[in-house]
C-alpha cells in the first residue's frame, strides 16, 4: 500500500505542529498507529537508518557483471508468480531506461511490493549486477518509486519502517514536511555551536534527511547527537541540583566513637582505594549538602567495609542510617554481615555489647507480625541505629527518628523513584550513598548515573584466591559435562562447598509468567537477535526451555552427585526457608547449592570453592561474573564452569569466551555495553515509555558526552529554572519523559 499524503497545506509549520495539518489525516494517521510519530518534530527525529550512495548513473545498456550500479527506469512489465522450491511469491520485474535499455529485476517478497512496481511506475533501482540464464539482473534492488518530473537525488535515505508503511512512504512525507517547515528556534546556545562548529537545528535536519553529500549527512548528525547528550546531561545536572535544594545532615567524624572502635578491631588493613573512597565519602557527610555518590567495584572489591565505616560515622552523629538491598536474601545476608563486622559493637543492649554500641535491625516484608512490630519501634524510637532492609524500608508508614544516611546496594535492581524515596522523609535530606558491584564503563557512569559523584574502587583485598573460568561446550562435548559433576565432587571431597546456577526456578514455561519462573536478568531470554539467548543454536529459532532448579536438584541427587549433600535455594521459597538454607549453607550443613540467581549478590561463603552456571549462555556478562565473584573468596582458588549448548560462533558464545578470558570487571562491562543494544542502557536515563534518543552512543561519543556535561553543569548553575534557555528546558524534558516521573522538573 502506498501512503496517500495530502496537497502541501501551504502554511509554515513548526515543530509542534501536529502531522494531519502538513500531511493530511490519513498519513498522519498510519504514522501515529505504526510508529507512534505524531508531531512534525516527531518525524523529523524518525532519522534515516542508512544511505544508499547512487553514485553516477548508469545506462542499462552499459552495466557489467558485479558492479554495484544505480539505475533510473520506469516499470515495463512486472509478473508475480509462486516460487517453486518453497512457500511465497517471486516478483518479475521488467524495467527501461530512457536509452531503451532493458533489465530484470527480481524480488523474492514479491507481494510486498508488487502493489507498487506496476507498469508505467517510474523508480530508482540500486543493486550488484548478477546474471541469470545468460541475462543480466538485479537480485533484490534497492528501489524508491519517483514523482513524475522528480530530481534524482544523489543519496536514498532509508528509514526504520514497519509493515504497510514503507522507507519512500516515510521518505515522501518528510520532504513534505521540510518544504513546509519554517525554520526552528535553535535550542543550543550559539556559543556552544561556534565553539564546537555545529550547523544549526533547521540545517541539521534538512541535512539528515536530504543529504547532497556525506560531509552534510556527517555534519547533521553530529550536532544532533549534541542535542542528545546536552539534554541527558542537563537533566541529570537538574536531578543533581533537585537533590541539594533541602539542607543534608552534616555529620562530621567523631574522635573516639564508633568509626574508631570499628578501625581498631579490623582483622584486616584497608586497601588504598578503599581508604581513598572513604576520605571522600566522610568529607561529604560532614557538609549540609546532601551527598549523592555512586561506589563502584568489582566483585570482592570491599564494598562493604567502605558502607559500614559511613554508617558509624553517620551513627555517632546521634542519626540512622538504612542500608536498602533488592532481595530479602541479600538484606538478611548484609545484616549478618555487618553484625559479624562489629562483633560486640552492634549489640547494643545484649550483655555482651560494647559500651558505646548500637544496634542492627532488619526489617523486611515477610517478618511476623510480633517481629515486624518489635522492628519498627526499633526504627521509630530511634534504638536501632543501623537498619537493613527490602523495598519494605519504602512503605510511608516505616518512620525513622533521624535518618541521617542511606545506602543502596546494588543500584541497577532500583528505581530512580524507589531510590529517592526514602530521601523524602523529614525537614532534611539524608545522605546518598549508592554502590554497585556491576562495573560501569565512564561513559555509561556519566550518562546513566550523571546525577551521582562517582567513586571506584578499583584494586581487591588482600587474601582474594584466583578464579579460572571456563566454558563447557555440553552440545558439542557430551564427554565434559561428565568431567564437570566430577570436578564438582572432587571440590566436595576437599572439604569445600559449591555451587550449582539454574537460570529458572521451575514449573511450564508456557503456562506460567515470567516472573514465576524466572529470576535475575536473563537479558538473552528477551533479546530478539537469533544468535543468541533463545534461538541461539538452532536453526528455526526453537530451543527447550532453560534448565530449572526444581528439575535440575533431584537429576542430580539421584545421579551424578548422589550421595553429597543437596540443597535449594530460589527466590520464590519462603523467606524462613531462605534463611535457614544459607544458614546451612555457611555452616558448612550443605556441599552443594543448587540455586537460582538469588545468589548474585552480596552471599558470602568462604569455603564455597566451585560454580556450575548451566545454560550460562541465558545470561549477560556482568550478571554472570557478579556470579563467578560467589566464589574464590577464601584461602583455596575457585572455579567457574560455564556450560552451555550453543555451538561456536554465535554471539552467545562469543560472550561466554569473553568471561572465561578476563576477570577484570570493567573490561567486562565495557565488551557487554558493545554486544548489547545501547539504547536499553540509555533508556535507564529516561522515564517515559518512547525514547527520545535516536543516535548517542556511549562508546563512540565519550568526548561529546564529557563535554556535554560541563556545558549543562555550568547552565544549569547560572540559570537553575532554565528560564532564559527555554530550548534547552524543552531539550530536558524529552529526555526525562514522563511528567509524573520527573518532578525535578516541575519547576522548570
Amino acid at each position: 500500500m502506498t501512503l496517500r499524503i495530502a496537497a502541501p497545506s501551504g502554511g509554515g509549520v513548526d515543530m509542534d505542529t501536529r502531522l494531519d495539518g502538513p500531511l493530511g489525516k490519513r498519513a498522519a494517521e498510519a504514522l501515529a498507529a505504526r510508529l507512534d510519530l505524531h508531531t512534525v518534530g516527531d518525524l523529523l527525529r524518525h532519522y534515516p537508518r542508512r544511505y544508499v550512495d547512487r553514485g553516477k548513473l548508469s545506462d542499462i545498456s552499459g552495466l557489467e557483471i558485479g558492479e554495484h550500479v544505480t539505475v533510473v527506469a520506469k516499470v515495463e512489465k512486472a509478473t508475480l508468480r509462486d516460487m517453486r522450491s518453497r512457500r511465497g511469491k517471486l516478483l518479475n520485474v521488467v524495467i527501461r531506461d530512457d536509452k531503451g535499455g532493458r533489465l530484470s529485476c527480481t524480488f523474492f517478497n514479491g507481494y510486498k511490493v508488487s502493489h507498487v512496481l506496476t507498469p508505467g511506475v517510474r523508480a530508482l533501482f540500486s543493486g550488484k549486477v548478477g546474471v541469470f540464464q545468460s541475462q543480466l539482473q538485479l537480485t533484490h534492488p534497492e528501489f524508491e518509486p519517483l514523482e513524475e518530473g522528480e530530481d534524482v537525488r544523489p543519496f536514498v535515505s532509508v528509514y526504520p519502517a514497519v509493515d504497510k508503511l514503507n522507507s519512500w512512504d516515510i521518505a515522501r512525507c518528510v520532504r513534505q514536511v521540510l518544504d513546509q517547515l519554517d525554520d526552528p528556534t535553535d535550542p543550543l546556545p550559539e556559543d556552544i555551536r561556534r565553539r564546537e562548529k555545529l550547523p544549526e537545528l533547521g540545517r541539521a535536519l534538512r541535512r539528515i534527511h536530504l543529504p547532497e553529500t556525506e560531509a552534510d549527512h556527517h555534519a547533521a548528525r553530529a550536532r544532533l547527537v549534541w542535542d542528545e547528550a546536552l539534554g541527558v546531561q542537563l537533566a541529570l545536572a537538574l536531578r543533581r541540583r533537585h537533590a541539594t535544594e533541602r539542607p543534608g545532615t552534616a555529620s562530621p567524624p567523631r574522635a573516639g566513637g564508633l568509626l574508631d572502635a570499628f578501625d581498631a578491631r579490623l582483622p584486616f588493613a584497608l586497601t588504598d582505594g578503599q581508604r581513598a573512597v572513604g576520605t571522600e565519602i566522610a568529607a561529604d557527610l560532614a557538609r549540609e549538602t546532601p551527598m549523592n555518590r555512586l561506589v563502584q567495584g568489582d566483585v570482592g572489591a570491599g564494598k562493604t567495609v567502605v558502607a559500614l565505616r559511613a554508617m558509624l560515622q553517620v551513627v555517632d552523629s546521634g542519626r540512622q542510617a538504612a542500608m536498602l538491598a533488592p532481595t530479602e536474601v541479600l538484606a538478611a545476608q548484609h545484616a549478618r554481615s555487618l553484625r559479624s563486622l562489629l562483633g560486640p559493637l552492634g549489640r547494643a543492649g545484649e550483655l555482651d555489647g560494647a559500651e558505646e554500641a548500637t544496634r542492627i535491625t532488619l526489617l523486611t516484608g515477610s517478618l511476623g507480625t510480633a517481629a515486624r512490630r518489635q522492628a519498627m519501634l526499633d526504627v521509630q524510637s530511634g534504638a536501632a541505629g543501623i537498619v537493613v532492609g527490602t523495598h519494605a524500608l519504602i512503605q510511608d508508614k516505616v518512620g525513622f527518628a533521624d535518618l541521617g544516611l542511606v545506602v543502596v546496594d546494588e543500584q541497577h535492581r532500583f528505581g530512580v523513584e524507589q531510590r529517592d524515596a526514602l530521601r523524602g522523609r523529614g525537614e532534611r535530606t539524608p545522605h546518598m550513598l549508592v554502590m554497585t558491584a556491576t562495573p560501569i564503563p565512564r561513559t555509561v557512569a556519566m550518562t546513566v548515573y550523571g546525577d551521582l559523584e562517582v567513586s571506584a574502587l578499583t584494586e581487591l583485598p588482600r587474601g582474594r584466591s584466583p578464579i579460572s573460568t571456563t566454558v563447557v561446550p555440553a552440545g558439542e562435548k557430551p564427554a565434559w559435562l561428565e568431567r564437570v559433576w566430577q570436578r564438582i565432587r572432587e571440590e566436595v571431597a576437599d572439604g569445600h562447598q559449591v555451587y550449582v546456577v539454574c537460570p529458572r526456578v521451575g514449573g511450564d514455561p508456557a503456562k506460567a509468567d515470567d516472573g514465576d519462573l524466572f529470576e535475575g536478568e536473563l537479558v538473552d531470554l528477551d533479546d530478539p537477535d537469533p544468535d543468541v539467548g533463545g534461538g541461539a543454536g538452532s536453526d528455526d529459532g526453537a530451543r527447550r526451555p532453560p534448565l530449572a532448579v526444581l528439575e535440575v536438584a533431584p537429576k542430580l541427587a539421584e545421579g551424578p552427585l548422589a550421595g553429597l549433600r543437596l540443597g535449594i535455594l530460589h527466590g520464590k521459597l519462603p523467606a524462613d526457608e531462605k534463611d535457614a538454607t544459607m544458614r546451612a549453607f555457611e555452616a558448612g550443613e550443605i556441599d552443594v547449592l543448587v540455586a537460582t540467581t538469588v545468589i548474585e549478590v552480596g552471599v558470602d561463603v568462604p569455603n564455597s570453592t566451585g560454580m556450575v552456571i548451566l545454560d550460562a549462555d541465558r545470561f549477560g556478562l556482568s550478571q554472570l561474573h557478579q556470579l563467578r565473584g560467589r566464589v574464590g573468596r577464601g584461602e583455596a582458588p575457585g572455579v567457574c564452569l560455564l556450560v552451555t549448548d550453543v555451538p561456536a560462533g554465535t554471539t552467545a558464545r562469543e560472550r561466554l569466551d569473553a568471561i572465561a578470558s578476563t576477570t577484570d570487571g570493567f573490561e567486562l562491562a565495557r565488551l557487554d555495553l558493545e554486544l548489547r543494544r545501547e539504547g536499553d542502557v540509555l533508556g535507564a536515563v529516561q522515564s517515559g515509555k518512547r525514547s527520545t534518543l535516536k543516535l548517542l552512543s556511549l562508546l563512540r561519543h565519550e568526548t561529546v558526552i564529557e563535554k556535554a556535561r560541563v556545558y549543562a553543569t555550568d547552565i544549569v548553575d547560572h540559570d537553575p529554572d532554565l528560564a532564559g534557555h527555554p530550548g534547552l528546558r524543552t531539550l530536558a524534558r524529552q529526555v526525562v519523559g514522563d511528567e509524573e516521573q520527573a518532578e525535578f522538573l516541575s519547576k522548570v
